[in-house]
């Protein structure tokens, strides 16, 4: 299937590692031109060797001067922007009476302000070309309970606000969606350590809680994140799609 992106412009923030690498290696593959925003040099560095192709912007998108720099460079060098996937994020803290409230700060300024500014900012431009898509990488976990509490809030916010930007958005032409993934197994990520520390309790786990019988893959989320930010999904607008091989035990 040809989802016409050849040509487009997309920012990938999160985007040296994990879901982010393989969301832009599929956006490469479909012949767009990517750019992807991290603050680890280092694992830029590597994933530019690997794709050569890539464009990289080294900044920490926890501050807000940073993310404006971002798309002042990233037009500044495309002209203009077609695609933004805010996947920048992670996780802090524990049980809510033992987390520090500056823990909560720090969540929401990762995972949930971040995008909520990159989406203005991007989303400006967007509106004056007419078109345009956002998705946001959210959780499972922002839509019922599991995992840290911070991490859920953020992202529980971030698909409030995907829904609220994109009724305010499309009716100039730029869409505004999100991808839920379920626990997905890469080698940089948090599963993958507790695997190797525990594997029967992991393995247990996966029986138990994911129906599919296994973790999901990097490629799986960033199929879903390319399909929704193409043409081909033109008429979904303020989704928030599981991808998560049943895990999620919500019914609608």
């Amino acid at each position: 299937m040809d989802l016409e992106l050849r040509g487009k412009n997309i920012l990938i923030t999160g985007g040296s590692k994990g879901i982010g690498k393989a969301i832009a290696s599929l956006f490469l593959q479909e012949g767009a031109n990517v750019g992807i925003a991290a603050r680890n040099k280092e694992t830029m560095q590597s994933i530019k060797n690997e794709l050569p192709q890539l464009h990289t912007y080294s900044i920490d998108v926890t501050n807000e001067h940073e993310r404006v720099r971002l798309i002042d460079e990233f037009i500044s060098q495309f002209g203009q922007i077609d695609i933004l996937v805010n996947n920048a994020g992670g996780s802090n803290g524990g049980k809510t009476l033992e987390t520090e409230l500056s823990l909560f700060h720090q969540a929401m300024e990762l995972n949930y302000f971040s995008a909520v500014h990159l989406s203005q900012l991007a989303g400006q431009y967007m509106k004056e070309q007419g078109k345009g898509a956002i998705v946001n990488i959210t959780s499972i976990f922002g839509r019922e309970s599991g995992g840290k509490v911070t991490y859920n809030n953020a992202k529980a916010a971030l698909i409030s606000f995907t829904k609220s930007f994109a009724d305010e958005m499309i009716p100039y032409g730029v869409r505004v969606n999100s991808i839920a993934p379920g626990s997905i197994l890469h080698e940089t990520g948090n599963w993958q350590k507790r695997l190797e520390e525990n594997p029967e309790q992991i393995n247990r786990f996966v029986k138990e809680q994911i129906p599919a019988g296994r973790f999901g893959t990097v490629e799986e989320v960033a199929n879903a994140v390319v399909f929704l930010a193409s043409k081909k999904a033109s008429w979904i607008v303020g989704a928030s799609i599981n991808v998560d091989g049943g895990q999620s035990r919500m019914n609608f």
